[in-house]
This record gives structure tokens, C-alpha cells and sequence, in this order.
């Protein structure tokens, strides 16, 4: 048993789930999985300063009474809700599929992880077939090369004849995975693909941002309004505007047709290009703001080991100018691992990982990291079979025949799952990339039930992209309040109009990430409301600095838990508008929560448990904090 927990912890630990998170992005890349505390200076002041642990304390040993006995029945109280005998099951029995569970239907109505789930075989053979097929063709090749040149020994030699070999192969993978995924289209994001090279590398450097953000969401817009550029529509407006007879426009719009057919296996190349847009324009920026950077090699210049560079390095030091080559250019957009769903890398980040393979890709962790996936997949196929909140959330039935419970848990569990639908695909495609050789960022990192902050949530959820928001969008507006990058030197802005800057550019972040994500009004709304709903937490944390509550440590976290119940209810509220049941079914939910007065008892009584709930996640990051790790979500 002692042997199985530690194996279980060590599965579960944040080394194991990225080790960015616990070790600094100033630290040197060593592949050590010693504590953070026992690391560096600034894990053990980090450890010091946190308080003594509450684990053992009678209140937190009612906390575990609340949690024996609540979880429990809050599952419970969804299954129930989901039964065959219940009377909205009608309504939505047609969107249930056989399962794998004997006796058990699964609802995979989504239609998001419907294609992820269903193609999971598929998906299997390329995470074998191709990081065996980059080791055959490297053996070939490391062999070619030894015969036809002198051996050497240096490791910056040996770093660029590894990046010349990955990228060669990446480059011709990459060329057919594209094609085979969307047949004739791939053409257009070849087409694509140049048009915003030919920006970055061709006009003028000063015009090379605006044009390449203009270009980029254009591409975005277009790609939505124009359904993926299907060639019968292109034949038909050329054939209608340039007066060419029926016989031969009725050929031309014929042969579109048939060309249009051999759309490969994803046809609906536009659906996925919204991921590469964000290479793109991490490609051109990058090489905007190496011309920067002085001649002399910023890694000698520091005297840094190229082979061991932390992981802020990576992502700020360019890569050299040859790097920035349209071979290197299409095997960076097109890296089949992460091509699909991510997560997102900086350019100079992966060509940094090409050259030397990142000191945290280990066997033990890649193993532990794809066990923890498999449990996570088996945990949400468990959902799936014995919980139908997604298709009961489409059948738009009448909520009044559900209890308070019942409603408010429906609730909670589609969240749940829009988490899981999220976090599996981004796990396998970085699991697939860990297998190749590359580390790159983890999107998810805490739970879904273990947030309290909108601005914390916000950091961790799909977090590659929040860090690439930081990196090209976040910091060039002026970030939490600063000044934008090259604006003019003055006096320090005022308290206020910090946090005025910090709200406006957080709008224009959110209103960029909706946009990304689909263009709708649901989608703005919940960008909207999102930044709406951070002002109460800016508000809090300016009328309750916590420098003046030192002195009275538990009074704050009473305070502090209290305020983040309400976080916690506006950040579900916001999620549900957005990606599961917009304003209309938001309100028919909330009528049902509060339209009686059980049910205004039974929020109350949410609001208790929530507060639970969040005194245990303050404890969490406490401890995180006793062992040197600041994730500051």
C-alpha cells in the first residue's frame, strides 16, 4: 500500500505534470526531480515565509467531514438526474450512443470530443508511427553522415546536426500529414502559410507587425465567413464575372466539384487553422524582435550552456538568423504533434528544443505522464456513461422538473466536462510530443473544482495560450498597467490608472481570445463577462490589501474565502454562457435555482460548501508553497 501512494503522488505531482511548475523560468534546465525547496534560493524563501500547515487542525477536520459525505451524494444527485426513469429522459434519449459499459449508454453528443473520441484509434497508430519514423530515418541519416563527414565532437556541432535533421524531417512529415488530413486544401494553407512568411521576412520592418496582426485576423474572419474556400464556390465567381460561356464555366465548376471531394480526412481544414494563426504570428514576431538583438551570440555573450537553457531563455533568445528559414518556417506551423490542438509553442522555443532536447523529457516522467492521461481518458469515459449533463443541456428540456440539486449540479458537471474535453486532447498531443522529444507547455493545471481566482483561472486554463497572449499581445499593450513596449518615458501612472489600464487591456484580450474562438455573440459575451466579473476581485484586493491583514492572518482567509465564493459562482456563470448553454438557458437555469424557496435555500447552502471548498484550496497552494513552488494560480 506505502509503495502504491507514492506511486500514485509521484503520477500526480506537478513534476510530473510540467516541470515549469516547479522550477523557476530563470533556472538552468537540469532534469533534476529533487524538491524545488532543495534547488534553488528562491524555492527556500518562497518555503520559509509560508505559513504552518492547517492539515491537522479541528477545522479543517470538519472540512473532511464535509467532504466524505458531500461528494459522494453530489454524484449521486447527477446520476440520478440521468436515469432512464427521470422524466425529461425522452427528451434526450436520441442524442445517447451504445457504450462500452455493459447496460450503459454514453452521450457523446459533443460534437467537439466526438471527433477527438471517435478517431482515438486513428490517433493511436500516428503516436507510434512517427516518433519510430523519426528514429529510423535519423539512424539513416546519422549513419550518411558519418561516412561522408569527419566525426565532431563539440556539442554546438552536435546541436546543429540534430537541428538539421529534425527539421528536415519535421519539414517532409508535416508536408504529408497536412495532405493527407485535407486532401486539395492543404494547397490553401500552403498558400496561406507563404503570404505571411513573405510579411514577416519581406515588408518593410516597421509595418511588419500591424501588417502581419491585420493579415492573421483577416485570415481568421475569412476563414469563418468562406467556409474554408471551397474551389466549386471560387469556379463559380470566376465563371459568373468573366463572361465564359455555359459549357465551358458548367466544366470549370465540375471539376472544382471533383477536386473538392479529395478533401482528405478532416475536410474542415478552417475548424483547426485557428491554432496555427498563433504559430504564424509567433513565427513573424519572433523575427521581428530578433533584428533587436545585437550580433554576438546572446547565449555566449552570458556564457550560458545551449544545451541547458532555462526555459524563459528559450522562449527571449532568438534563434540565429538562418534559423528563420521557410524549411524551418513550415516544420515549425506544421508540426504534426501539436498541429491540431496544440498546445502552442514559440518558435524560438522549438527550434531551441530541436537543437538540444530539453533536460526535463525523461522516460520515467513521458511513462508517468501518459499513465496519468490514461486515467484521466478512463475518467471521463466513466462520466460519459453514468452522466448525460451535455445532452441534456441540448435537448433544451423543461428545467422545472429537475430539483434544485439536481439543476445545480447539472450545472457543475457540464463544466467538468467541458474541462475533460479540453484537457484529454491537449494531453495526448503533448504526450505524443514528450515522445518525440519535445517538452512543451501544459494547458491545464490545476483541476476545474480547485480555482478561486478569475485572474488565477485565467492563467492556468489553456495556459500555452494565455502565455502566448502575455508574450504578444499582454506585454506590447503595457501588461498590468505599464507602459507599452517603445512608448515614451514619463512619470510612474497613478494607483487608479494602473488598475483603469490593466481592466482595458484585459477587455481587449478577451475580446481577441472570443473572436479566436468563434466568431459569435455568445462567445463576445462571455468575453465580456469575464472582464466584468474580475472587477469585483480587482475592487476586493484594492480595499482589502493584504499587507494590512498580517497581523490577523485566519480573519483574512475567512474574508478572503467569502469573496471567492462569489468568483467562483460569476466564473461558472460566464463558462456556461460561453460553451454550453448561452443567456436564454442560463436564465431558464437560474429561474429554476431561485424561482422557490428550497431553492433559494439550497444556493445557500451551495455557497456554504463552495467556502469548504475554497479554505481547502488555499491550503493546497499553502502546501505548495512549504515545498518552494509558486504557481500564483
Amino acid at each position: 500500500m506505502p509503495s502504491l501512494l507514492s506511486w500514485l503522488r509521484r503520477t500526480y505531482s506537478l513534476d510530473t505534470l510540467d516541470t515549469r511548475f516547479t522550477t523557476s523560468a530563470t533556472t538552468p534546465a537540469n532534469g533534476d526531480t529533487r524538491p524545488p525547496s532543495a534547488k534553488d534560493a528562491r524555492a527556500n524563501a518562497i518555503a520559509q515565509n509560508a505559513p504552518a500547515s492547517l492539515w491537522g487542525t479541528p477545522e479543517f477536520f470538519v472540512y473532511y467531514l464535509f467532504f466524505i459525505t458531500l461528494v459522494p451524494l453530489m454524484f449521486k444527485t447527477v446520476v440520478d438526474a440521468s436515469k432512464g426513469n427521470h422524466p425529461v429522459y425522452p427528451t434526450y434519449s436520441h442524442l445517447l450512443s451504445p457504450g462500452w459499459i455493459p447496460g450503459r449508454l454514453v452521450d457523446n453528443s459533443d460534437a467537439q470530443y466526438a471527433s477527438f473520441r471517435d478517431n482515438v484509434p486513428y490517433l493511436v497508430l500516428l503516436l507510434i508511427a512517427h516518433p519510430i519514423a523519426r528514429r529510423i530515418y535519423q539512424t539513416y541519416m546519422s549513419r550518411s553522415d558519418t561516412a561522408s563527414k569527419p566525426s565532431r565532437t563539440s556539442v554546438a556541432a552536435a546541436g546543429d546536426a540534430q537541428l538539421e535533421q529534425r527539421m528536415r524531417f519535421d519539414f517532409g512529415f508535416g508536408l504529408v500529414f497536412i495532405t493527407a488530413l485535407h486532401g486539395v486544401s492543404a494547397l490553401k494553407i500552403l498558400a496561406i502559410l507563404f503570404i505571411n512568411y513573405k510579411i514577416g521576412k519581406n515588408i518593410p520592418r516597421n509595418y511588419a507587425p500591424a501588417v502581419t496582426w491585420t493579415f492573421n485576423i483577416f485570415i481568421l474572419f475569412a476563414n469563418e465567413l468562406l467556409g474554408g474556400y471551397p474551389l466549386e464556390r471560387i469556379a463559380m465567381f470566376i465563371t459568373s464575372g468573366s463572361g465564359t460561356s455555359d459549357e465551358k464555366g458548367s466544366l470549370l465548376v465540375q471539376c472544382a466539384q471533383a477536386l473538392d471531394n479529395f478533401g482528405g480526412i478532416m475536410p474542415r481544414w478552417e475548424v483547426l487553422f485557428k491554432i496555427t494563426v498563433l504559430r504564424l504570428i509567433s513565427f513573424n514576431m519572433d523575427y521581428y524582435w530578433s533584428v533587436d538583438y545585437p550580433s554576438t551570440s546572446p547565449i555566449e555573450k552570458k556564457q550560458l550552456d545551449p544545451a541547458a537553457l532555462s526555459e524563459r531563455d528559450r522562449v527571449k533568445i532568438p534563434a540565429e538568423p538562418a534559423a528563420f528559414s521557410m524549411r524551418n518556417y513550415i516544420a515549425y506551423v506544421l508540426y504534426s504533434p501539436l498541429y491540431l490542438a496544440g498546445p502552442i509553442m514559440t518558435f524560438n522555443d522549438y527550434v531551441s528544443q530541436q537543437r538540444y532536447t530539453a533536460p526535463s523529457v525523461t522516460r520515467t516522467r513521458t511513462m508517468l505522464y501518459g499513465i496519468r492521461f490514461l486515467l484521466t481518458l478512463l475518467c471521463m469515459e466513466l462520466i460519459l456513461h453514468y452522466i448525460y449533463a451535455v445532452a441534456i443541456s441540448k435537448a433544451s428540456p423543461d428545467w422545472s422538473l429537475f430539483t434544485p440539486g439536481q439543476l445545480s449540479m447539472l450545472a457543475f458537471f457540464n463544466l467538468h466536462i467541458i474541462w475533460l474535453k479540453l484537457l484529454i486532447p491537449w494531453r495526448f498531443f503533448r504526450f505524443w510530443a514528450l515522445l518525440d522529444g519535445i517538452d512543451p507547455p501544459e494547458n491545464m493545471v490545476r483541476c476545474m473544482s480547485n480555482n478561486y481566482s478569475a485572474f488565477a483561472f485565467w492563467r492556468g486554463w489553456h495556459r500555452s495560450f494565455n502565455r502566448w497572449i502575455v508574450r504578444y499581445i499582454y506585454v506590447p499593450l503595457g501588461g498590468g498597467g505599464r507602459r507599452p513596449a517603445g512608448g515614451k518615458p514619463g512619470p510612474a501612472p497613478s494607483g487608479f490608472w494602473v488598475k483603469f489600464l490593466q481592466i482595458r487591456n484585459f477587455l481587449l484580450v478577451f475580446t481577441f481570445v472570443a473572436l479566436w474562438h468563434d466568431i459569435n455573440l455568445r462567445l463576445l459575451m462571455w468575453g465580456w463577462l469575464i472582464t466584468l466579473f474580475v472587477l469585483p476581485e480587482v475592487l476586493g484586493g484594492m480595499l482589502f490589501p493584504a499587507h494590512r491583514w498580517r497581523s490577523r492572518p485566519t480573519a483574512y482567509r475567512v474574508l478572503s474565502g467569502i469573496g471567492s465564493v462569489g468568483n467562483v459562482l460569476m466564473m461558472m456563470i460566464a463558462n456556461l454562457v460561453g460553451f454550453a448553454l448561452g443567456l436564454d438557458g442560463l436564465k431558464d437555469l437560474l429561474a429554476g435555482l431561485t424561482g422557490s424557496y428550497s431553492g433559494v435555500a439550497y444556493m445557500i447552502s451551495c455557497c456554504v460548501v463552495l467556502f469548504v471548498g475554497i479554505q481547502v484550496m488555499f491550503e493546497i497552494r499553502e502546501d505548495e508553497l512549504r515545498m518552494g513552488i509558486d504557481l500564483k494560480c
